[in-house]
C-alpha cells in the first residue's frame, strides 16, 4: 500500500487562498461545494475541509497529520502539535490579528486584575481562561456566539476578548483596547507521530518549502532586458535585485543579457530609468 499523507485544507476565510497558493505551488486541489473532501492531483494527498477551529485537535489525534489553521486556534484548544512554519497569506493579510481584552469606553478597568469577578465574553474561552488562571485573576468567561462586541456595550457582560486587524471596528463601537492578551498568524502544523514518520516529515517539509517559496514569489516579478555591454554599470545601479542582477554575454555580440527579480511595483520605475539604455521591445517582464 503506498503511502498517503492526510492534509487538512483550512475552511472558510482561508479556503480560497489556501487552494490558489496551492496551485502556484504545483498542486492542483478541486473542491466541491457539496463535499468536504477536496481532489488533488497527488496520489500520496488525501485532502479534507476542516474548520480551523477543529483543525489542532484533530491533527493531535492523528486523525490527520497536517494541517493550516490560525495560531490562536491551536492555541485555544491547547493542541499538542509541531509547527511546521508560518502561512501569512499575503491575499488575506500580512499583519497578525490580534486578541485583545476590551471594554467600555467609560469602564474603570485599566489593566486585567482590574476584572478580578467580572464576566469576560468570547469564542477563544479555553485561551481566555488559562490567560486569567495564570494570572490569579478569578474570573467568568463566558462563550459568545456572535455579536461578541455587542454584548459589552449593552451590559451583558463586563468585558470581551475579540479578534481585531487594525482596531478600528472596536473604536467604532465606542469601546476601549485594554491589552492585546495574543498575536496570531496562519501556521501549518503535524501531528507529532507523522511527524517522527520519516516519509510523511520528508512530504510534510516538501509541501511546506514549496508553499513558503510560492507566498515569497506573490508580488515579484522578473524582469529580463539585452542591453548594450557598455551599459551594464548604469543598469544594475538602478535594479533592485533581490540579490546581484544575473548578467550574462550574448554570442558572437558585444550586447549582454540581464535579469533581476524585483517587487511588480516597482517595474514602473525601472522601466523608463532604463528606457535610454535599452530599446523598446527588449525587455520581457515574467
Amino acid at each position: 500500500m503506498s503511502n498517503i499523507l492526510k492534509f487538512g485544507i483550512p475552511k472558510g476565510s482561508l479556503e480560497d487562498a489556501t487552494v490558489d497558493l496551492f496551485a502556484k505551488a504545483g498542486w492542483k486541489i478541486s473542491i466541491s461545494s457539496r463535499s468536504y473532501f477536496p481532489g488533488v492531483d497527488d496520489a500520496e494527498l488525501n485532502c479534507k475541509l476542516i474548520r480551523p477551529q477543529e483543525m489542532g485537535k484533530y491533527v493531535e489525534r492523528g486523525t490527520i497529520d497536517v494541517g493550516i489553521a490560525g495560531r490562536d486556534w491551536v492555541r485555544e484548544n491547547d493542541s499538542d502539535v509541531v509547527e511546521v512554519c508560518e502561512m501569512v497569506y499575503s491575499k488575506v493579510s500580512r499583519r497578525p490579528v490580534r486578541w485583545v481584552l476590551v471594554v467600555a469606553q467609560d469602564s474603570k478597568v485599566q489593566k486585567p486584575e482590574d476584572l478580578a469577578g467580572a464576566t469576560i465574553s468570547t469564542e477563544l474561552v479555553g485561551f481566555t481562561k488559562r490567560y486569567f488562571a495564570e494570572r490569579n485573576i478569578p474570573v467568568t468567561v463566558e462563550f459568545s456566539w456572535g455579536a461578541t462586541e455587542a454584548k459589552v456595550v449593552d451590559g451583558l457582560c463586563d468585558a470581551i476578548v475579540e479578534v481585531t486587524e487594525t482596531g478600528s471596528t472596536i473604536r467604532a463601537n465606542n469601546l476601549r483596547i485594554v491589552c492585546d492578551l495574543m498575536e496570531s498568524v496562519p501556521v501549518m502544523i503535524a501531528n507529532r507521530k507523522s511527524w517522527e514518520d520519516p516519509w510523511k516529515r520528508e512530504k510534510i517539509e516538501t509541501i511546506a518549502t514549496l508553499l513558503k517559496s510560492a507566498l515569497a514569489a506573490e508580488g515579484m516579478v522578473g524582469l529580463k532586458m539585452n542591453a548594450p555591454g557598455d551599459k551594464v554599470e548604469a543598469i544594475t545601479k538602478v535594479l533592485p535585485s533581490q540579490k546581484a542582477a544575473t548578467v550574462s554575454h550574448l554570442y558572437n555580440s558585444d550586447w549582454v543579457s540581464i535579469e533581476s527579480i524585483l517587487n511588480e511595483k516597482e517595474v514602473r520605475s525601472i522601466v523608463p530609468a532604463c528606457s535610454s539604455w535599452v530599446p523598446r521591445g527588449l525587455w520581457n517582464i515574467l
